[in-house]
């Protein structure tokens, strides 16, 4: 690792240590890869220098499900075009070029069937919320081998799937809205499905499949969902059900903010009962269960961050070790596949 200043940076370079403001509270994390719009952050909050991996083999290697600058374009441009929508009443089937870029990037991108893909814990909003559902679904729907039609139909539902929470009055970031609401404002909260659908019936351009994924992307298999209850739903529906409900939890879009292990395990839960099985396992095959950067304590005690996946294999990555068991820090860079050593697991992720 090393210090470089903040004015050196250019993009692309992974944290060997947290960024702390004045008050500690942290702003970024260990192992997270710097793109511009951090830099500008670090710039904005007055940090001069930060600590980086020197690009070794040693050196954190995310595997992102959706490139940061399309991702960062995708947002903006539904942040648009649902506000000149819900103001003008028009511009929404400009979604389809969005919905178009997405499943063009997808489509080629090389092995992306078959990568362990990194997602981070994030403060998100409704619009890097409906790209992150709309690129989980989309790979989603390529690992089930569906067709371009479907995995475009499946794109355009997902972004727009939670429009109908630009018409209401009652909050929903980061509130367990199940539990701390009272039963008006649930009721009022709930509807969200059914005004995204009324405000889209009517578009022509978009398909029935992409319709239903917004008024039936919250239906649930053991009929807990809303808003009818049902549970025979098209393919599309259910795939965008189960990516819906993994970002919730780490946006905190009607629910309290997680992390990442608890977002798997509400789905891995639900197996069956609320989502179905079939859908769960190919979804969850390609969710990293320690995202890099992530510190974790080893089988034998030792302190580790993760710095890169192993294809197929969620839970067995390649790791750095940091410190010992008794807490002494190790003095050279030690690189461990978990992969290649069947003596170590993960016993669990380090709180942040």
């Amino acid at each position: 690792m090393k210090k470089v200043n903040v004015s050196e940076l250019t993009g692309g370079e992974y944290l060997a240590s947290p960024v702390k403001l004045s008050d500690n509270q942290t702003l970024f994390y260990e192992g997270t890869c710097l793109y511009m719009k951090h830099i500008e952050t670090l710039v904005s909050s007055g940090i001069n220098e930060v600590e980086i991996f020197e690009p070794t083999t040693l050196s954190p290697k995310e595997k992102m499900v959706i490139k940061e600058e399309l991702k960062s374009d995708c947002s903006n441009k539904i942040h648009d075009v649902m506000d000149r929508y819900v103001t003008y009443d028009s511009g929404i089937e400009e979604i389809s070029e969005t919905a178009n870029e997405i499943v063009d990037d997808m489509f080629s991108r090389e092995e992306i069937v078959d990568r362990v893909y990194d997602i981070r814990e994030r403060n998100g909003d409704l619009y890097d919320h409906s790209v992150m559902v709309a690129s989980l679904s989309i790979i989603t729907a390529l690992k089930m081998n569906l067709s371009k039609l479907e995995v475009y139909d499946i794109g355009v539902g997902s972004l727009l799937h939670d429009m109908g929470l630009r018409y209401l009055s009652v909050p929903y970031q980061d509130i367990n809205v199940e539990e701390e609401f009272d039963p008006e404002s649930l009721f009022e909260y709930r509807k969200h499905t059914l005004y995204g659908f009324s405000s889209v019936e009517k578009e022509t351009w978009m398909s029935n499949e992409s319709k239903k994924i917004i008024l039936f992307h919250h239906e649930r298999l053991d009929r807990s969902g809303y808003p009818f209850k049902h549970v025979v739903m098209p393919i599309s529906v259910r795939i965008v059900a189960i990516a819906d409900a993994f970002d919730d939890r780490l946006c905190g879009i009607g629910v309290k903010r997680g992390n990442v292990r608890q977002a798997i395990e509400y789905i891995r839960n639900g197996r069956d009962s609320l989502f179905e099985g079939r859908i769960v396992d190919y979804f969850l095959e390609f969710i990293a269960a320690y995202p890099v950067g992530t510190t974790v304590i080893l089988s034998n005690g030792d302190e580790a961050i993760v710095i890169e996946q192993n294809e197929h294999f969620t839970d067995r990555p390649k790791i750095k070790l940091i410190k010992d068991r008794s807490g002494k820090e190790y003095e050279e860079d030690k690189l461990i596949d978990l992969l290649e050593n069947d003596e170590l697991s993960i016993d669990y992720a380090k709180e942040r």
